[in-house]
């Protein structure tokens, strides 16, 4: 549609048609398109793990679908009870503590994501945003009227930035900087001097920093998850963490995350959802009370086989000629380089990207993998590990057979 295009031709608002569909997403729904369509598809897109939600976690939800109470409008910014019990959680997992006046609850990390970023910015601001980078985080800022400005990190560094790369990104537009550690889509862990790091670097420039910390606990071997805010309390007045029960408690159906920052943005943030969405559902708040409150047992059992998966997953990618593949330290995702698979004829093709790579193994070998294009890194494949062992070894086998036929 051309610029020339009056308000009242333009069907779609220009705001709006200008945001991609989610690459993930859509890599799934593909999917389980074929799969229902009767192939025998193997699917490594979806970020969600296979483990069903626990048992007591649905008995509360089930309980509050029969008291009247939850059949109602509660407040805008969550319930009491839950905000509460999320900063006791925020407390005993990071060593951060909160009021519950600086929490907001959501309708899932992605809303906290968004909310957070339209309460800070204003049109133009800049945000960094390291790269590779979930594919929500650029077009939440670009909604909130913010431009995101890429610094990326590969395979040679761990896919983790150094705050000399983010100074040389640095200008006077900018206002905040995005920091994901465990990171979605590389699994890479900053160290904790690595993340004091950053923050110092964000008090240094009087800049905010929004941190995502929805994988704090799927870390593996030595890696450890650091909140930046407890770290460094300095940096409190100017930092925003979003979390939510999704990944830690295979909750990602009930929609469940929260804002946790400075008063004033969180009232901001409350306002803005009280006229968006008014409260997230009563049940599945009452759902994320239960798994709040509970221990981390469950939680450790998911992140064993997340753990034996990452390392089966890890060795046969590194098995395949012309593949790279970092051993992830966090979340459950590999991300290998397949550079070296670009350009070499494979069943009668020659991809000149990782898409038209992602595409050839979905066509030949069954096997759905997101590019990394959707990451703002070309020449790479995402590849989730929170899929059955057996399904694991069978797609990266398929995967391992198509590949090898790889020809200059």
């Amino acid at each position: 549609m051309s610029a020339a295009t009056s308000p009242t031709e333009r069907r779609v608002s220009a705001r709006i048609g200008a945001i991609s569909e989610s690459a993930t997403l859509a890599v799934d729904a593909k999917a389980k398109a074929l799969k229902a369509a009767g192939r025998p598809v193997i699917g490594f897109g979806a970020g969600e793990p296979d483990f069903p939600t626990p048992d007591y976690i649905v008995e509360a939800a089930a309980a509050a679908c029969h008291d009247p109470k939850y059949h109602r409008y509660t407040p805008a910014g969550g319930l009491p009870e839950l905000k509460k019990a999320i900063a006791d959680k925020t407390l005993r997992d990071s060593g951060y503590e909160v009021d519950p006046s600086q929490i907001l609850v959501t309708n899932g990390g992605k809303q906290a994501i968004y909310e957070a970023f339209a309460a800070i910015l204003d049109p133009g601001d800049e945000v960094i945003v390291p790269a590779p980078y979930w594919t929500t985080y650029p077009e939440s800022i670009r909604l909130a009227g913010g431009v995101p400005v890429e610094v990326v990190a590969d395979e040679t560094t761990g896919y983790r930035v150094s705050v000399e790369q983010l100074e040389a990104a640095r200008t006077e537009k900018t206002k905040v900087v995005l920091f994901v550690s465990p990171s979605n889509p590389t699994g890479s862990v900053y160290t904790e001097a690595e993340t004091e790091a950053i923050g110092r670097w964000a008090v240094e420039h009087g800049l905010w920093v929004l941190t995502d910390e929805i994988y704090e606990h799927l870390v593996y071997g030595d890696a450890v998850s650091v909140s930046l805010p407890a770290l460094l309390p300095e940096l409190r007045d100017k930092c925003i963490v979003v979390n939510g029960v999704a990944k830690t408690y295979a909750m990602t159906g009930w929609r469940v995350g929260w804002i946790v920052g400075p008063k004033d943005v969180i009232k901001a943030a409350t306002n803005l959802q009280s006229h968006a969405t008014s409260n997230v559902a009563n049940v599945s708040q009452v759902a994320a009370l239960a798994a709040v409150s509970g221990d981390l047992d469950a939680v450790a059992e998911m992140r064993k086989a997340f753990d034996r998966r990452r390392q089966t997953m890890v060795r046969m990618l590194s098995e395949i000629d012309g593949v790279i593949c970092p051993t992830p330290e966090g979340a459950f995702y590999a991300y290998p380089s397949v550079k070296g698979l670009l350009g070499k004829e494979i069943r009668g093709k020659r991809p000149q990207s990782s898409v038209e790579l992602a595409e050839l193994i979905l066509e030949e070998a069954e096997v759905a993998v997101v590019p990394g294009e959707a990451f703002g890194t070309p020449g790479y494949l995402r590849l989730s590990y929170a899929l059955g062992d057996e399904d694991l070894v069978e797609g990266v086998s398929r995967i391992q057979k198509l590949l090898a036929e790889a020809r200059d």
